[in-house]
């Protein structure tokens, strides 16, 4: 019984969230062109073609926290990540994610920061990334900056994602655990910048920006993808 629900919670998750962001201001229309704080994605490692990916299943070595894979089905609700500010630096609901920007990538499901540390990774020896923290609040290596081409994250392109405190990028090069998460893919932290290390914004809510105080128009409107 406790699979049944969980397996339901899962299925209406998506709508639920649409519901909960369409109350608090966020509106369906035209497509959004770029990432905005706020918004709730997957994210696509565009080499490898997996979405970044947590659930409570704990490391079996290196921290013992969270896990954090890459997944190859597209429907998991266990793959949506929220884009928030730092203890330091805000990211105002709605504004544009800018290049060079410093963000934390909270797990939905379970609240806890995309996250690395000196830890190995299990199967590659690489940087062990996990999900650390409670209720959105972890510590200063849950932060990340986001690398891109011009002046923001736009959703076509593909970017990268420097870990602040080492200095290594969120990687995936493609070995596959057994069980109990069988035939998903480590992500880890790597220092080399390569195919392996660039993701793309995907299915998600992206969060419309607020008018600017000195009237100009709006950027567009938050376009939906469950």
């Amino acid at each position: 019984m406790a699979n049944l629900n969980l397996d339901i919670f899962d299925h209406f998750l998506p709508a639920f969230l649409l519901i909960l962001f369409c109350i608090f201001g966020l509106s369906a229309g035209t497509e959004l062109s770029f990432v905005t704080c706020g918004s709730v994605i997957k994210l696509l490692n565009t080499r490898h073609n997996v979405r970044l990916h947590s659930h409570d299943v704990r490391y079996g070595s290196g921290s013992g926290q969270q896990s954090v894979t890459g997944v190859s089905v597209v429907e998991d609700s266990n793959s949506y990540w929220s884009i928030r500010g730092t203890r330091d630096s805000s990211c105002h609901r709605g504004s544009p994610v800018t290049c060079g920007q410093t963000i934390r990538l909270t797990h939905v499901n379970t609240g806890r920061n995309l996250h690395s540390h000196y830890f190995s990774s299990p199967l590659s020896s690489n940087q062990e990334v996990s999900a650390f923290g409670e209720e959105g609040e972890g510590d200063h290596l849950d932060e990340w900056t986001v690398e891109c081409g011009g002046s923001v994250w736009r959703r076509e392109e593909a970017v990268r994602f420097r870990h602040k405190a080492t200095d290594m990028l969120l990687s995936v090069t493609g070995e596959q655990y057994g069980r109990p998460i069988h035939g998903q893919t480590e992500v880890h932290a790597m220092q080399s910048a390569s195919q392996h290390s660039l993701w793309k914004a995907m299915e998600g809510i992206f969060i419309k920006p607020s008018e600017s105080p000195a009237g100009s128009r709006d950027y567009g409107h938050a376009h939906t993808e469950f």
